[in-house]
């Protein structure tokens, strides 16, 4: 694990007495994939999640919290590099997958208007590396 000692804020829906951890359902139309282009894109306007400022905090027995609203919006655009096909039957694997570049814009903000922060108003920050959009098959579905 990478040194947290300067984490400050950590936006995330938290930990489930199940134990499932960071997941919460989205709607629908938050995300467009086009797997075969590369295309894709996941945003979220105005999502409230809590701010556990640092990871120890979060993964505490009582963390502290303060209520938060996140934005943001991901893109993913291929960006000329060849297709990566994979298949391993040892590990039930394979996939193709378009190399992509990819983008954000996001804006968060604690409820209470104790702190605020955002990407430059309107612009993107460049994600690297990349990344790839595609379709795998694993487990059950490789066959």
């Amino acid at each position: 694990m990478g040194d947290l000692s300067h984490q400050v804020h950590d936006f995330e829906p938290g930990i489930e007495p199940s134990g499932l951890f960071w997941t919460i359902p989205i709607d629908d139309d938050a995300v467009s994939v086009h797997p075969d282009t590369g295309v894709a894109r996941y945003h979220q306007r105005n999502l409230r999640l809590p701010d556990y400022f640092d990871f120890e905090n979060a993964v505490s027995p009582n963390p502290s919290t303060t209520p938060s609203v996140v934005s943001f919006d991901v893109r993913w655009q291929p960006n000329g590099k060849p297709v990566v096909e994979t298949h391993d039957p040892d590990f039930g694997y394979e996939g193709r997958f378009v190399p992509t570049d990819s983008t954000i814009r996001f804006a968060v903000r604690h409820r209470d208007g104790s702190f605020s922060a955002r990407s430059d108003p309107g612009g993107f920050i460049q994600v690297d590396p990349g990344g790839a959009v595609g379709r795998e098959r694993n487990g059950v579905f490789f066959r």
